[in-house]
């Protein structure tokens, strides 16, 4: 399967889509997430970590770098690399241990950490439309590849 083209009209229809894949990646892998300022990023990560069963708060991570979130059995991290200066700050922070674990990992601004961060399952690209945002899904593994086709058959 190649990319997947979804277009979605608002805010809601973001945390909606969350849900949706927060149940295809059944809270494991790695996601990178692209698109400018004000593109909806931190929403669809909000509505990922929301549609994981976590009902507090979920902040962008942009001054922090890093969210964790521990839901039940599950850990997701939030990442937010937008102010990062220099991609080796990830060694020193520990970006590796991260991965490690069967955990699922958003990461915001992922060029922020060329050369420090692995390959992603999944690569959304969010850009305006004029009605709304389209989503560009790009899988990048085989665990990409299934989400895609779980999200693809929803939305027929």
């Amino acid at each position: 399967m190649s990319e997947v083209i979804l277009f979605l009209a608002d805010e809601d229809a973001m945390v909606a889509f969350g849900h949706r894949l927060a149940r295809a990646t059944q809270g494991r892998g790695l996601i990178f997430l692209e698109g400018d300022l004000g593109a909806g990023k931190t929403t669809l990560s909000r509505g990922i970590i929301r549609g994981l069963g976590h009902a507090g708060a979920v902040k962008s991570p942009t001054f922090t770098l890093v969210e964790p979130y521990e839901i039940g059995d599950l850990r997701a991290f939030h990442f937010d690399l937008y102010r990062l200066v220099d991609p080796e700050e990830l060694e020193f922070m520990g970006i590796r241990d991260y991965f490690e674990d069967d955990a699922l990992c958003l990461i915001e601004w992922p060029n922020k950490g060329t050369g420090f961060l692995p390959k992603p399952d999944l690569t959304i690209t969010i850009t305006p439309h004029e009605h709304g945002r389209q989503l560009k899904l790009l899988p990048q593994s085989p665990r990409g590849e299934s989400w895609c086709v779980a999200l693809a058959l929803e939305f027929k």
